[in-house]
């Protein structure tokens, strides 16, 4: 089950990383543009900014705001229904873990034991291991190719938004820092409701906002822009669906009732006992 688990999710990140690859040119998009990526979604999606912005004086900000949060509403759906799978998958870590500690040989009598009760696990608790990559693979080539409109439309880089020139760097580092500020708070509130963190999340968490910060000093504000807007939206994301306080109190819940019919079952045998010396 592992093996074959492995595999998939293998041969997705493969068809993710091949999509991603093919959209790394960095010729501009015009209407002569050619090919399934660059003429069909890439100038499509500059188009779709290019015609928002005019709704609101030819601001191709505003423009570039606007049809982020439309992306982002878009691929709600199946944002949701990863954000799900994944807390279904993290819940049940405790058990996962349990269960490597009592099947930790590695004979191959042993790890089919292992494969048999994490798969009925699995079972038990709804998860699919390959369904929480899946939103992910298509959400992959959405996100990118809104990126790849901004930064690729001569004229979406060459208006102006409040104090920023689109095409230029942010002067005062001000959309760099936000874009990091909501980077941070994406990955910690996610990071908050986990059962339990580890090293590599918290570095993650760390490490994210850093890179952001960096890359976005060094990019055009247009850009930046849209790191800020689409983080901010993540943001907000967590807080309406993944919320972790929310998770927290509905766990400890969970836990306090588990503990009561513990102590119940407890009670019982007690009583049943007492009952037998009588």
């Amino acid at each position: 089950m592992k093996k074959k688990v492995k595999k998939v999710v293998t041969l997705l990140a493969l068809l993710s990383m091949t999509l991603i690859l093919t959209a790394c040119s960095n010729a501009p998009i015009t209407s002569h543009s050619k090919g399934l990526w660059d003429g069909l979604v890439v100038l499509n999606f500059s188009r779709a900014i290019i015609w928002l912005s005019k709704f609101f004086s030819d601001n191709y900000g505003i423009g570039i705001i606007v049809f982020t949060i439309i992306v982002r509403i878009i691929i709600l759906p199946l944002m949701i229904y990863q954000t799900r799978s994944m807390r279904k998958t993290q819940e049940i870590q405790p058990q996962l873990k349990a269960l490597q500690q009592k099947y930790s040989s590695r004979d191959a009598e042993t790890m089919q034991k292992l494969q048999a009760e994490q798969k009925k696990l699995y079972s038990e608790a709804g998860v699919n291991p390959v369904a929480g990559c899946l939103p992910l693979v298509v959400q992959m080539p959405i996100i990118f190719a809104l990126y790849q409109a901004i930064w690729r439309t001569e004229i979406l880089r060459s208006g102006s938004f409040m104090w920023l020139q689109l095409g230029h760097k942010d002067p005062y580092f001000i959309l760099p820092i936000l874009a990091a500020i909501f980077t941070f708070l994406s990955s910690w509130l996610a990071m908050k409701g986990q059962p339990e963190s580890n090293s590599m999340t918290t570095m993650m968490t760390v490490g994210m906002p850093v890179v952001i910060l960096i890359t976005a000093i060094n990019l055009p504000s247009a850009l930046s822009l849209y790191w800020v807007v689409t983080n901010a939206f993540q943001v907000g994301q967590t807080l309406v669906i993944q919320n972790p306080w929310k998770i927290r109190r509905e766990r400890e819940a969970k836990e306090n009732e588990e503990k009561e019919r513990k102590r119940a079952i407890q009670r019982a045998m007690k009583k049943a006992k007492k009952s037998k010396r009588k």
